[in-house]
């Protein structure tokens, strides 16, 4: 068993920082350990760090694969080792330490005895617990940045720095020689490498089938089936590893590891307490056990104390879970749904309470969790998943996901008999509108007005009062939707438990006003200054209208500026896309016209296709020659909104 260090040293990609923090430990510790999950490159950066500490130099380097010692004979570590390092100075890399189970704390404790002057580089998915022991977690490879909008496209430029992606198209290119990373694959390329976690082991696998399958269809598969996708692959990123770190488990971890692959996402001691915790293994041994298997899993990033299962862990222990006699599946199952419904009006109740970026954050935390819940077919019903989605009807319309928003709405209220909920009905119509498509609410609305009458739901008639003055706005008719969101104002209940507050349908209605009666009075009940950042920034659109009309320009770009900083802190595409056009406006008034028609282009995305051109539009088609006003709007569609920003 004892090598030679392997002669093997690929390429590290995004690994040398990994490298050059193990050689500084090494220079001051004796006992240094990699720890991470499967596949995630610890033995490759110890070759690398004992090639560049001893291989320069021709020191001893002892290579221990723990995998190749038979567990009966852990004991004989030491004797497999030999005496030759018997009062020498050298580097031992013991490879795979979680092969030892629970006595490798105590077996490299030994070694460290015996061999005063030998320094030690292990790795391992679990801490041996020595007190000499210094911690280097690995974690896995950077991806690319998620986009806000999923439909939204990723370009090469977005994705190909990311080191996960540079490891698999170099990998990709060994398989197929004329892979090469386009605007055609790059966000296939993106989400395969986000849903393989980074981890280096998974990507090479997956790279080394491009030759038979191209990203997206190498991505299908992979969902549909991870161990079957990534088996047959050397290394140790596979359903074998899998099966390999479940049999080292103690009985109580087993079952953890089971219960775990419920989770979508990342998770923390408490959702494991809550979800996990029962029967033979209780909320605080769930925790203690978590504790104990957090080497093995994947640390989210930004978020202390969470982890996630990598993929082909949680694909295996889901199958074992699905099999387990005793029926432990749908318990979890049951309580994961009740965690999410109660996290989800958590949210909602942020929300409500002004602490809206909090609310944002949070439902965006546990976004893999409530996509999961909301699946209409899961146990708990259409019923439950539009309960959940009803509840983050902000996330939807208020930071951005509308597609996504009307989606889940679309498939629970498919499968849900007759009659329908109001809430969810009224939901799917905002959204459907705010998607462009006003003429397909019509139904949806007509059914919603029953049902809410039915149920005696006062605030949903007040809700679809203001569904109907957005659809009057996007065609133009501002006095007619001020008298519509009046009329949902006089419905609302004071303090509604769900859906938008008062200062909401009140900055919309002042909107509308601007449009109409620049004389109206101001707004009412803190619209302006109370704590619905949301409305807050709607209002000072309003505001802005007003200053402008005023002949006020300087005044309502800071009405303007001040709501965009709540728009973008929320991810509000559409607030956004009103009020730079309304900063289009103020620019073309000055005479600034291809800013004005860059400042278009930035935000074309961003509102829905039926709404009425914007007025700038009119006036840089009367002022711009057409090729002017096509490279400068081409130009803004390609630029970061920010970077037309500066004040921002």
């Amino acid at each position: 068993m004892r090598q030679a260090v392997p002669v093997e040293l690929s390429s590290l990609v995004g690994r040398t920082v990994e490298v050059t923090r193990a050689r500084a430990l090494l220079g001051a510790e004796r006992l240094v350990t990699l720890t991470g999950p499967a596949g995630v490159g610890k033995t490759r950066i110890a070759v690398r760090t004992a090639w560049e500490l001893c291989g320069g130099r021709g020191a001893d380097v002892v290579w221990a694969d723990l995998a190749r010692l038979p567990a009966a004979r852990a004991g004989e570590l030491g004797a497999e080792l030999g005496p030759g390092l018997d009062g020498r100075e050298a580097l031992v890399v013991l490879d795979g330490c979680e092969q030892l189970g629970r006595r490798a704390g105590e077996l490299v404790a030994e070694l460290l005895a015996r061999w005063p002057g030998v320094r030690f580089l292990a790795t391992s998915q679990r801490v041996l617990g020595l007190a000499e022991e210094a911690l280097l977690p690995v974690g896995p490879l950077a991806l690319p940045a998620a986009p806000q909008d999923p439909a939204a496209p990723q370009t090469v430029a977005e994705v190909a720095s990311a080191p996960a992606v540079r490891l698999y198209v170099e990998r990709a290119r060994g398989a197929a020689p004329r892979f090469a990373l386009t605007e055609h694959n790059a966000a296939a390329v993106a989400d395969l490498c986000r849903a393989l976690d980074g981890i280096p082991g998974a990507l090479e696998l997956a790279a080394a089938r491009a030759h038979r399958h191209e990203p997206a269809e190498a991505l299908r598969l992979l969902t549909a089936d991870p161990l079957g996708f990534l088996a047959g692959g050397a290394g140790r990123a596979g359903g074998a590893d899998a099966l390999r770190l479940y049999r080292l488990a103690a009985p109580g971890e087993r079952l953890l590891w089971e219960r775990l692959s419920v989770f979508a996402g990342s998770f923390d001691e408490s959702a494991v307490a809550e979800v996990c915790g029962f029967g033979a293994l209780g909320p605080q041994a769930a925790a203690e056990t978590l504790r104990r298997l957090a080497p093995a899993l994947l640390a989210e990033p930004g978020y202390a104390g969470r982890y996630r299962l990598p993929l082909t862990v949680r694909a295996y222990a889901a199958r074992r879970l699905a099999r387990d006699p005793h029926g432990d599946g749908a318990t979890v199952a049951r309580r994961h749904h009740e965690r999410c419904r109660i996290t989800a009006e958590r949210a909602a109740q942020l929300w409500r309470s002004g602490a809206q970026l909090e609310a944002r954050a949070l439902a965006l935390r546990e976004l893999p969790e409530l996509r999961l819940a909301m699946d209409p077919a899961a146990a708990a019903g259409p019923a439950a998943a539009l309960e959940i989605a009803v509840s983050l009807w902000f996330l939807w319309s208020a930071c951005g996901l509308v597609e996504e928003g009307r989606g889940h709405l679309e498939r629970a209220l498919a499968r849900h008999p007759e009659p329908r909920p109001a809430r969810a009905l009224w939901l799917a119509a905002w959204l459907v509108v705010s998607f462009g498509q006003p003429e397909a609410a019509d139904p949806l609305l007509v059914e919603a007005w029953t049902a809410a009458v039915q149920e005696g739901e006062d605030a949903v008639l007040a809700y679809l009062a203001h569904v109907r003055g957005t659809v009057a706005l996007w065609r133009d008719r501002p006095a007619e939707a001020a008298e519509e969101y009046r009329d949902a104002l006089e419905m609302l209940p004071e303090d509604p438990d769900f859906g938008p507050g008062r200062q909401a349908l009140e900055a919309a209605r002042a909107m509308a006003l601007a449009h109409t009666d620049p004389a109206a009075p101001p707004l009412a009940g803190g619209a302006l200054d109370g704590r619905d950042l949301w409305a807050r920034s709607w209002a000072g659109y309003a505001q802005a209208l007003l200053q402008r009309r005023e002949g006020r320009p300087a005044l309502a770009r800071t009405w303007l500026l001040r709501s965009l900083e709540t728009q973008f802190a929320l991810g509000d595409p559409l607030g956004q896309a009103l009020s730079v056009e309304l900063l289009a406006q103020l620019e073309a008034d000055l005479g600034r016209h291809e800013q004005a028609a860059r400042l278009l282009g930035a935000v074309s995305g961003y509102r829905p296709a039926v709404a009425c051109a914007p007025r700038a539009e009119r006036i840089l088609r009367l002022r711009l020659d057409p090729e002017v006003l096509r490279a400068a709007y081409e130009e803004g569609a390609r630029t970061p909104l920010r970077e037309l920003l500066p004040e921002l």
